[in-house]
């Protein structure tokens, strides 16, 4: 199993598909590289060298007591980027994995990235506060923590259900895909799925995404009611210069699935071009 070493000396692991131009696949919460496979083997038969890893504390990662601010985990994805040395790498990043996607390039630059992409990302700021009155209300990540702490399992399988827009009238999403995305997401650390909450919620990118100066997509589904697109991708792309918005119309948060084909065909078009 291919793994590298944080600077503190976490084991990351990581999952090398295909060959050509580097795309690097950062994962959302509370899953892990696996939520890609319907992405991963699209883009490396198209061409291209795919890269997807496990977040500390997710999956396959190790899973330190700390290490879960957006500080350590670009530092992550800069440990990866410099171990497989990868140059002109598209960096795509899905709802928690945008902010890494916008620390990096904020704290390490973007000399090793090409293109930029963010999917149903956190960024800009999603805590509301006084400065950021479009966010959204502490109460609701303290509801998030406090159903994780008095019953992970239910919790999670509720929210997944949230996460792909599942209900009485939406036959999209399947049992079976609910209940392997719930199996993924207990293989996290307790302690990392809380901090995270923590560090996704509350962690400002607006500076960082100043310093954005690669070419960038953003693309959001206009019912998600996880990461709302009014709070997230609509102002994330209009803080980035040049970049371009794609809104996916009455698609959820989990679009990776739901739009899946969509998304593929979008992403290999910005990528291509």
């Amino acid at each position: 199993m291919p793994t590298l070493h944080a600077t503190d000396g976490t084991d990351i692991y990581y999952n090398v598909w295909g060959s050509g131009p580097p795309i690097v696949l950062i994962h959302g919460w509370p899953l892990d590289a696996d939520m890609w496979e319907y992405q991963a083997p699209v883009l490396a038969a198209a061409g291209y060298r795919v890269i997807s890893y496990d977040r500390r504390g997710f999956g396959r990662s190790g899973q330190p007591w700390s290490g879960y601010d957006y500080d350590t985990l670009a530092g992550d994805l800069n440990s990866l980027m410099e171990t497989l040395d990868l140059r002109d790498a598209t960096l795509v990043g899905f709802s928690m994995g945008g902010g890494e996607v916008a620390r990096y390039l904020g704290k390490h630059g973007g000399a090793r990235v090409s293109k930029a992409v963010f999917v149903s990302a956190v960024t800009p700021f999603l805590l509301q506060t006084s400065d950021n009155a479009e966010g959204v209300p502490q109460s609701t990540f303290d509801e998030i923590v406090d159903g994780l702490r008095e019953d992970r399992p239910h919790f999670l399988a509720g929210f997944g259900k949230k996460f792909f827009g599942a209900g009485m009238l939406n036959f999209n999403v399947s049992s079976e895909l609910l209940q392997w995305t719930l199996q993924v997401a207990m293989l996290a650390s307790p302690k990392a799925t809380i901090d995270c909450v923590q560090a996704f919620s509350a962690t400002d990118f607006r500076a960082d995404l100043a310093r954005i100066t690669v070419p960038t997509l953003v693309i959001h589904g206009d019912s998600d009611n996880t990461v709302p697109m009014d709070a997230s991708g609509r102002r994330t792309a209009a803080m980035i210069p040049g970049a371009t918005l794609l809104v996916y119309e009455g698609a959820p948060h989990g679009l990776f699935y739901t739009e899946r084909a969509r998304l593929n065909q979008d992403l290999l078009a910005f990528i291509r071009g």
